[in-house]
């Protein structure tokens, strides 16, 4: 009897071990049984996330515009980040399904939860999520390792940046998402914290919406040293006003938002590029570094 009651405490205990229970993005906890082993993802930084934390060989499918990394492309595709199919999610019988906090299909989440399935929502507000869920999808994936050491480099590569150019000469930054109407980023959105790690202060941050829409009297008024824009086509939008400080100093500088706009692990390559501009700016307005 004692043999038997040592047997079976010992597999309820590794049962206990394989468990695995993290918070998403929505304060919600995601527990699974075991890591899991076929994993759907609703959107494309979630597809980044995923393949960063080493989970990318368990990936069935995910959805349009999951370019990255190369692999990713050749993942059957059950939607888009607006909308996907149930039906062909539930044939692929995933055992964990990464959705997005703004995607479109929150009825369909909900279906899929009461279903059973585990549903892990992403919700990367600011560049240090990012390594956060890396950490957590690894290990609902079972990847703790390489999820470890995926995050562990990017927080790395961020601090670095932040070392090198946070405490330079700032320069105000108008950062320009579109050109008509026009968009920027106010200091809820996570690329107002990538021009702070930068040394940069955006003219807009004080803005309620993350991503508002702006006059070109105010962009004018807000006389920013630099513009940064997807496309040259945008930025020459601003060559008639001469006086403007960015115009004037030849400060208008294109960065596409391939990386930057993405809350995955590239986002750092994007900080990057942002970086080097604000130094081309800094040089080009004869600031001198702090």
């Amino acid at each position: 009897m004692r043999l038997w009651l040592l047997l079976a405490s010992l597999l309820l205990a590794g049962a206990a071990r394989a468990a695995v229970s993290v918070e998403d993005g929505s304060g919600q906890m995601v527990t699974l049984t075991k890591p899991a082993q076929r994993i759907i993802s609703l959107v494309p930084h979630a597809t980044e996330l995923l393949f960063a934390a080493g989970a990318g060989g368990k990936v069935v499918a995910t959805v349009e515009y999951s370019d990255h990394p190369a692999a990713a492309k050749k993942l059957p595709r059950v939607g888009s980040f607006t909308g996907f199919s149930l039906e062909a999610v539930l044939r692929l019988q995933p055992d964990l399904v990464v959705a997005w906090q703004d995607g479109g299909s929150p009825r369909e989440l909900e279906r899929l939860k009461r279903l059973g399935v585990p549903v892990f929502i992403s919700h990367p507000l600011q560049p240090g999520d990012v390594a956060l869920e890396i950490d957590k999808l690894g290990r609902l994936a079972g990847t703790e390792a390489a999820a470890a050491r995926a995050a562990l480099q990017y927080r790395q590569r961020l601090a670095a940046l932040q070392q090198r150019y946070g405490g330079r000469a700032p320069v105000r930054v108008f950062y320009q998402l579109s050109q008509a109407p026009i968009f920027t980023v106010s200091g809820k959105s996570y690329i107002d914290a990538l021009i702070r790690t930068c040394g940069g202060i955006n003219v807009f941050a004080d803005l309620s919406l993350p991503a508002p829409q702006v006059s070109t009297a105010s962009v004018v008024a807000a006389q920013p040293q630099a513009i940064i824009a997807t496309d040259n086509a945008t930025l020459a939008m601003w060559q008639r006003w001469k006086t403007l400080p960015a115009v004037a100093g030849g400060a208008l500088f294109a960065l596409s938002d391939d990386a930057i706009s993405i809350p995955g692990p590239r986002m750092v390559d994007g900080a990057a590029a942002l970086c080097a501009r604000l130094d081309t700016a800094r040089q080009r307005l004869g600031l001198t570094a702090n």
